[in-house]
């Protein structure tokens, strides 16, 4: 009776301890003589006959955690990662953008070098021209291109691999390339997305997204003082009109790279250009 008591009264652990002397147990009795050493005296046991092992099932409770230091860790890495998560993001996406500008300015580059082979020196190039779009009052609201596909596939088409390549309305070619992003080919700048899929075919949606998912560049041989900086130099970032500062890349009040400008943030281009295609701390927009 008191063996069966025993019995009903023995702990998950000890019957899996049980389990495992019967599944080692051999013909003979075994006998085992095992020391461990505790506060610096030796101690001697030995297991009762056909015992191989020791169960130690107070020792396993000890380790284990409690259900509160579990939900307490939980909510200490929800913490971080609520933390740091978004930061990643926003870095990868910037990543992301300093990649595909790098890659087109050089692209476009060496396509034009490679153009001037057989197509002569960069400054003796047909160029593509623009005519002015006026609305009811008169004022200029846009630029019509003329010739951009034919100057396109001409000088530049077959030293590019592209994924295809469009027109729109105003006479821009639209070119797609392998990594996702576009470039739009116009007379007065060359727009370029490193995300294809945020072209809208609204010049005035598209012009507030400059600087962000949106970068103008210039292709323009002429003499024109106010292209000085393009002059003969193939694609380069827009620098209309600038005066070579970095501050003025920054707060020119028409086309500086800031929150506030009357026309749009042409220079952002420029300003990461001049940290080496890297998107410099004092950015003005978050990605």
């Amino acid at each position: 009776m008191k063996q069966k008591k025993e019995t009903h009264a023995q702990s998950h652990c000890e019957r899996s301890v049980a389990i495992a002397r019967l599944s080692n147990r051999t013909s003979d009795a075994i006998t085992t003589q095992t020391s461990f050493a505790r506060n610096d005296k030796r101690r001697a046991f030995t297991l009762a006959e056909g015992a191989t092992h020791v169960g130690t099932c107070d020792n396993v409770r000890k380790s284990a955690f409690t259900l509160a230091e579990v939900l307490i860790t939980l909510a200490i890495i929800g913490v971080v990662a609520a933390m740091t998560i978004p930061t990643l993001i926003a870095n990868y996406k910037k990543s992301i953008v300093e990649t595909k500008l790098a890659t087109f300015y050089s692209t476009i580059n060496q396509a034009i070098r490679l153009s001037e082979v057989d197509n002569g020196e960069l400054v003796t190039w047909t160029y593509f021209s623009e005519e002015p779009i006026y609305d009811e009052e008169g004022i200029v609201t846009g630029y019509i291109s003329s010739g951009t596909l034919a100057w396109f596939n001409r000088y530049l088409a077959p030293y590019l691999k592209i994924v295809k390549v469009e027109e729109d309305d105003l006479g821009g070619v639209l070119v797609y390339f392998h990594d996702g992003s576009l470039a739009r080919f116009h007379a007065s700048s060359t727009a370029f997305y490193p995300n294809a899929s945020d072209y809208s075919g609204d010049l005035q949606n598209d012009i507030k997204k400059t600087g962000k998912k949106r970068f103008l560049f210039l292709f323009n041989h002429s003499s024109n003082s106010y292209f000085a900086y393009h002059h003969g130099k193939g694609m380069e970032p827009y620098m209309g009109g600038w005066d070579g500062t970095r501050e003025s890349l920054l707060n020119h009040q028409r086309i500086g790279c800031s929150e506030t400008v009357s026309n749009e943030r042409a220079f952002c281009t420029k300003l990461i250009q001049m940290n080496n295609w890297k998107i410099p701390n004092d950015y003005p927009f978050e990605f």
